[in-house]
């Protein structure tokens, strides 16, 4: 087992290399590590930003895995190679292709299909990895699932995870706070669980974010860019499904935890195919790029995020210990809750309407 001290001990080299990384590369505006971000229909941003943001967390990510493989602690203290937990591996080589092709949609443009193969191909490494939705687990519930059902599921789940993480990155400070506040809600939850490897990977994870926002608060230095995102959005399903394969929680309290993203890409894709739109046309329909749109500003949007992300973290870490009418209740006031936000943002934007 991976010593629980050392591992908080690697935890703030890196946060530091993650920031250090992210400041660097937002200096280089003019180099060809730059991949300036240009503003287009999607954007919220008026000024061409460095979206080079996914190296730096990337390059944190590697610093906490090499700790993972080079470190441990044998009987008597002697030191030992120690690889680490099999599902965090299975997760890195899922995350790796996803990452590469990626880094080459910054640098150009790469083509739907290759991007979606791709995507396909890590959501079957983590299959083949025993790492399945193979549990309907709601509360109260635990039924197991075939396999025909539950391999497309968890097919469905990883790919979507990684799409709706890059979709809701278009707003400083946001995909980053996201990450910071879902990881660290899975690492409280596998600390709870007993499963110190997996809490700590997780809280490295949530370190890289933190190291990374500091550069990415609005107003935004730089971006995460697809590479960034993408890769967020495969370790977010992993880590999920990791979870809930180990049974430290269900696998709808992890979506709770990432829920403030799952909910919004989600409500806006089946809004926008029941609209007859183009889904994979650049757009901005999500409700948090409505409110900045209607005259919150990235600060004052991503502030009020911030708080939901927090509210939805704590509740997940909170489900576990509750009886299974009280994870309804909470399952049915998250609900009650997006629906308020869904109504708050067309008050926003009404009132926007108005003032100008």
């Amino acid at each position: 087992m991976i010593p629980s001290l050392q591992g908080l001990a690697a935890l703030p080299s890196v946060f530091l290399l993650s920031a250090l990384l992210a400041r660097w590369l937002s200096r280089r505006r003019a180099g060809t590590l730059a991949l300036l971000d240009h503003p287009n229909a999607r954007s919220l941003h008026q000024v061409a930003v460095p979206r080079s943001g996914g190296l730096a967390v990337c390059g944190a990510l590697a610093l906490m895995l090499a700790w993972y493989w080079l470190s441990g602690v044998g009987n008597g203290g002697s030191w030992h190679w120690a690889p680490g937990p099999a599902p965090l591996w299975w997760i890195a080589a899922a995350a790796l292709p996803v990452a590469l092709v990626s880094l080459f949609d910054d640098f150009g443009h790469v083509s739907r299909r290759l991007r979606f193969a791709v995507h396909l191909g890590a959501a079957l490494t983590l299959l083949a990895g025993g790492l399945a939705w193979d549990t309907l687990d709601l509360p109260g519930m635990d039924w197991p699932l075939p396999f025909a059902l539950a391999a497309p599921l968890s097919v469905l789940y990883v790919v979507w995870m990684v799409n709706l993480y890059n979709f809701m990155d278009g707003m400083d400070g946001f995909a980053g706070g996201m990450a910071v506040c879902g990881f660290a809600a899975l690492a409280l939850l596998g600390w709870h669980g007993g499963d110190p490897a997996f809490a700590l990977a997780a809280a490295g994870i949530a370190a890289a974010a933190a190291g990374f926002l500091v550069s990415n608060f609005p107003p935004a230095r730089i971006f995460l860019g697809d590479l960034g995102s993408s890769t967020f959005g495969l370790l977010a399903a992993g880590f999920s499904l990791w979870g809930a394969h180990q049974r430290l929680f269900p696998l709808w309290v992890a979506a709770l935890a990432f829920s403030p993203f799952i909910v919004d890409a989600t409500w806006t894709l089946m809004r926008r195919i029941m609209c007859g739109e183009r889904i994979w046309e650049a757009h901005r329909s999500h409700h948090y790029q409505r409110l900045v749109l209607a005259g919150w500003g990235h600060r004052k949007t991503v502030l009020r995020a911030y708080a939901l992300m927090a509210a939805a973290a704590a509740c997940a870490v909170a489900a576990p210990r509750l009886t299974a009418p009280e994870q309804w209740l909470l399952l049915l006031a998250w609900a009650i809750i997006y629906l308020l936000v869904h109504v708050r943002v067309g008050l926003a934007e009404r009132q926007g309407s108005t003032a100008s």
